[in-house]
């Protein structure tokens, strides 16, 4: 069986499913998973306005609680990004 191929930012898989984006591969230690929380206007279309991120240990046997490792809210999702994959690479490393 084929694998499915995801979009990329910075190398990493990024998968959207509604307003929720997953950054990062379910096989490593840590993911990374942005939520739209509201929308604005822009001409036609509609673009992320507030995005709560948040760094998630993927460890099956901890609870969702334990689970959520950092967690904040920005303004955009390219600024959202940014800072995904900044906590996504030194949470890799350590």
């Amino acid at each position: 069986m084929a694998e499915k191929e995801f979009s990329t930012y910075k190398g990493k898989p990024l998968v959207r499913c509604g307003d929720e984006l997953y950054y990062g591969s379910m096989a490593d230690r840590f993911v990374i998973r942005m939520q739209i929380k509201t929308k604005k206007k822009v001409g036609d279309s509609e673009i992320a306005d507030k995005v709560v991120i948040q760094l998630l240990c993927t460890d099956p046997d901890l609870s969702p609680r334990k689970q959520l490792v950092k967690s904040s809210e920005k303004s955009g999702l390219y600024v959202a990004l940014d800072i995904a994959d900044v906590w996504l690479e030194r949470a890799l490393k350590s």
